[in-house]
């Protein structure tokens, strides 16, 4: 890994610090983890999203909880 130094607002760092002790990781991880999503390309921070909360409310739909990660990826791409 490379050391690297940023600068925040100090809303960011507030806003990284809350989230990272939300998670339980490290501040650098949770940035590590960001910076990958967003290199990543378009829509795959909200694919992310939308995954970590499938599961969570009563689709109606039988397969979803079996098959969530297929059914997301057919609504993103379509």
């Amino acid at each position: 890994m490379q050391r690297t130094q940023i600068q925040l607002t100090d809303e960011q760092a507030r806003a990284l610090r809350r989230e990272a002790s939300r998670r339980g990781v490290s501040m650098a991880a949770l940035v590590r983890e960001l910076v990958d999503q967003a290199l990543a390309g378009p829509g795959t921070a909200r694919r992310a999203r939308a995954r970590a909360a499938v599961g969570r409310f009563s689709s109606g739909v039988a397969t979803v909880s079996r098959e969530h990660d297929r059914e997301l990826d057919e609504v993103f791409s379509g």
